[in-house]
């Protein structure tokens, strides 16, 4: 039964589960968003400030080394949060955050590309994290009012001060992004993208192509858990459907990092379950044909050696070791 396992775990994807950001910084392709830390709406403190600086500490005895953040979480909640539970940081945890939105109240996002803004929210988290630089700092997202050229120069000049040592962009197209190239090097690109909602696939597809890290945030969809198709690779995998939609985004290119974000450290313990999982080929095709309410079925092959594998994992669970 082993060598069965063992040809089953060997037909698995190649993934490598960390990539460079900005060309001196190697972050695992897990990482944690923070925004879900803050009070209801994204607004104010959460119920229990306690049980979310134990979410940040535990995301990083598990070998998290990238959190996204923002001044927008809260507004300026998440980050107070990540200093209070893990100042003095850990070497190697990047903490990247975000500048460009104004929060007037729950659940409502204004767009502030000014560079004044800018600079006044970079200063603002530089106080809050308690960092002298912040390794990633992004533009939150395009403001309408102002040309974009603008709010990326006005990064390009806080990284010239040394207040950031990188910059990325967030909700962007390949357009913006080519002009903000124009202007500043650009280390990442964030965007919304999971199994369901691929509309990022062309950004997706540029990041890979220029060598750009791609942040996919919102990584999971709610609906994920009815899907037939993640439930035969997850029968495969003793997996839940949840870490199989993380994994096929790891596997989905390499240069994609997942930010899944949590309260919950059982929640966080099943999320970081994803990293070792190696899609097959025959997996990773269903998946990659996979739209939430038409999935596709694995062919009879791959759900034949997900129920070998499925058997084979229950009795050596019975077996006595040794």
């Amino acid at each position: 039964m082993q060598a069965i396992l063992d040809r089953v775990q060997r037909k698995g994807i190649e993934l490598n589960e960390t990539l460079n950001i900005g060309g001196d910084l190697v972050v695992r392709r897990l990482g944690f968003g923070a925004m879900r830390l803050t009070g209801r709406g994204i607004w104010g403190d959460p119920h229990d400030p306690a049980r979310a600086r134990a979410v940040l500490s535990r995301a990083v005895q598990l070998g998290v080394t990238f959190i996204d953040t923002a001044d927008s979480y809260g507004p300026r909640v998440s980050e107070r949060l990540i200093a209070e539970a893990l100042r003095p940081y850990r070497t190697g945890l990047l903490i990247a955050t975000k500048g460009g939105y104004e929060r007037p109240g729950p659940g409502v996002w204004q767009p502030n590309g000014r560079p004044e803004h800018l600079r006044d929210a970079c200063e603002g988290s530089l106080r809050r994290l308690g960092i002298d630089q912040i390794d990633l700092y992004q533009l939150h997202t395009v403001d309408p009012r102002v040309p974009l050229e603008e709010s990326v120069g006005a990064l390009a000049e806080l990284r010239r001060q040394g207040k950031i040592r990188h910059v990325g962009l967030s909700n962007v197209s390949v357009e913006q992004i080519e002009r903000a190239r124009r202007v500043v090097q650009v280390a990442s690109v964030q965007d919304r993208y999971n199994i369901a909602d691929r509309a990022a696939d062309d950004v997706v597809r540029y990041c890979q192509q220029e060598g750009i890290p791609f942040i996919c945030w919102r990584p999971l969809d709610s609906g994920l858990l009815a899907s037939r198709t993640l439930r035969d690779v997850a029968l495969a995998h003793q997996a839940t459907s949840i870490q199989i939609a993380l994994s096929w985004l790891l596997h989905r290119s390499p240069v994609t990092v997942a930010i899944p974000g949590t309260s919950s450290q059982e929640h966080l313990e099943e999320n970081m379950g994803a990293l070792g999982i190696r899609l097959t080929s025959a997996e990773r095709s269903a998946l990659d044909e996979f739209r939430l309410g038409r999935p596709q079925q694995l062919g009879r092959s791959a759900r034949r050696t997900a129920r070998v594998a499925l058997g084979g994992m229950r009795r050596l669970r019975r077996s006595p070791s040794g």
